[in-house]
């Protein structure tokens, strides 16, 4: 059995600030309405999962002067990730059952969109 270093599995400071700034930046697309929405975006970011309305704006436009991410940061960012897709992924699944009734089970866009959720 071989050893692996510890060095050789940890993340790099940097490896989690650019996984935040992606979250960051997923997250205020995920919640803006269209151009001009991204303070709005991130205001219910805040609102929503307790991520620091200046955290944020610094992960989107920012990152590079960033230094550190602590902990919670990083894990209340990882969760608010998650919850965003779940609730993505509901949305489709409702539009799916609505684009259904209007076209039909048949259609190709119906099926697609079954495929991309994982409805066969």
């Amino acid at each position: 059995m071989s050893k692996m270093k510890w060095t050789d599995r940890q993340m790099s400071d940097a490896a989690y600030l650019d996984q935040a700034a992606t979250w960051s930046k997923d997250l205020t697309r995920m919640r803006s309405r269209g151009p001009g929405d991204m303070e709005n975006a991130m205001r219910s970011l805040e609102r929503d999962y307790g991520i620091d309305y200046w955290f944020i704006w610094q992960l989107r436009y920012k990152r590079e002067r960033l230094k550190f991410l602590s902990v919670s940061v990083y894990e209340r960012l990882r969760a608010a990730y998650q919850a965003e897709c779940e609730r993505q992924v509901r949305k489709l699944t409702h539009e799916i059952k609505i684009t259904e009734e209007i076209a039909g089970p048949d259609s190709a866009a119906v099926r697609a969109a079954k495929v991309l959720v994982g409805e066969d």
